[in-house]
């Protein structure tokens, strides 16, 4: 890969900052095995850093080519599948789920009692396509452990890659759980996407992975990511860790005994993705060109355009909406698109950037976020769980904006 900072506006200098404060702050205290660090601008890749370890048990470098866990750095690409249907019009984004979920006609708002004695009221209004873009769709994920619902997801197992599970036993088994909210009222981070994948299987009338693979990873040339790693790329796979309560990291997926070396039953369009920076650079391109790589239109201007701006009902921040205790964004000067969380006010993050951008990350700490204005893709890949254990987020926004050379403006 041709690597040119100074014409992609980089300071090589303050670029061996970046990489210096990530060695010596993060790996080589032990907190992550290894990062890889990418960063694009006006069509020129400046950076592309690998550093440490993809396996610290085997003693494998992080490589151009390692694989990652994407975790919910998976859900833009869903979300981007949905929207490719939307724009043959095959699906409208204020139709009701129910359209094509019959069985979820009546689904009920939460107000009190048990799994198996759940009681129950009408919602506001029924859940549009929408809810489940932008997580207004009262649904929730088990992990959030704030309230009866979500432990009843925990008991369910709802949503979770297990080896028998599918998209459809998820979808039945939502059909029997209440409502954390009335649709349009709040924000909570939820399997919405992973419903998503399902309505996409179901409207196109291909399976998931294959309307994925056909639409998108295909079209894009991203070879390298998909729902499992096949025996011939197995060794490219990096391992997963878990923080330890002392700041060190413990083994959590053994990349030679991964779940990921084998095809799951469930299909999840909001976590389930296996990739490789190289190939999340290809999908980001495309967003950042309006739709187009290559020659290969996957979506129309208007409609990247649309997915960027702030869905938020009244327009408001996710702190004005927000029901979850984890993310992956903070929260201040932050609205919520289609698929990925939009900078509203740089004087609430109190992060270099631009009112626009946009961006998502998973929860082994992966993260990328692109900026129009200044023509910026930066990708970061790591295997750390949860991805709130460090601000390592926050402190890129900082040191990549502090390598810029020149400004776009």
């Amino acid at each position: 890969m041709n690597i040119n900072p100074k014409a992609a506006g980089l300071s090589p200098l303050r670029l061996e900052t970046l990489d210096r404060f990530i060695q010596a702050r993060y790996i080589d205290e032990g907190k992550i095995a290894g990062a890889l660090t990418v960063i694009a601008r006006r069509g020129e890749v400046g950076h592309f850093s690998p550093l440490g370890l993809a396996d610290v048990e085997r003693k494998t470098p992080v490589r151009e080519d390692t694989i990652f866990r994407l975790y919910s750095m998976t859900k833009p690409l869903t979300s981007v599948a949905f929207m490719t249907l939307v724009e043959q019009g095959m699906v409208a984004l204020d139709d009701p789920v129910h359209r094509v979920i019959p069985e979820w006609r009546n689904l009920g708002v939460y107000r009190g009692g048990f799994m198996e004695t759940f009681r129950t009221v009408r919602p506001e209004r029924p859940m549009l396509m929408i809810d489940l873009l932008r997580h207004t769709s009262g649904l929730t994920y088990g992990f959030q452990q704030t309230t009866n619902v979500d432990a009843a997801y925990r008991k369910l197992q709802v949503g979770e890659r297990t080896r028998d599970s599918t998209l459809d036993d998820m979808v039945r088994q939502l059909s029997t759980l209440p409502l954390e909210f009335s649709p349009g009222t709040a924000w909570n981070y939820s399997v919405s996407t992973d419903v998503l994948g399902y309505l996409v299987g179901k409207i196109s009338g291909q399976p998931f992975d294959q309307y994925l693979h056909s639409r998108i990873l295909q079209p894009l040339g991203m070879n390298d990511t998909a729902f499992y790693v096949p025996a011939s790329k197995q060794s490219r796979l990096g391992s997963c860790y878990s923080a330890t309560p002392k700041g060190g990291m413990a083994l959590f997926d053994d990349c030679a005994k991964s779940t990921y070396l084998q095809e799951p039953s469930l299909l999840s369009g909001g976590g389930g993705l296996a990739s490789t920076a190289g190939d999340y650079l290809r999908f980001c391109r495309m967003l950042l060109n309006g739709g187009t790589l290559d020659g290969v239109q996957i979506l129309s201007p208007k409609t990247i355009q649309l997915m960027t701006l702030n869905h938020l009902p009244g327009g408001k921040d996710l702190p004005a909406l927000s029901r979850s205790l984890f993310s992956e964004v903070t929260y201040n000067g932050v609205g919520f698109g289609m698929g990925f969380a939009i900078t509203l006010d740089n004087t609430f993050t109190m992060l270099p950037g631009s009112v626009g951008d946009y961006s998502w990350g998973g929860a082994a700490s992966t993260y990328f976020w692109i900026d129009p204005k200044e023509d910026l893709i930066t990708i970061f890949m790591a295997q750390l769980l949860p991805s709130t254990t460090y601000p390592i987020r926050r402190e890129l926004r900082t040191l990549v904006y502090s390598a810029f050379a020149e400004s776009n403006s």
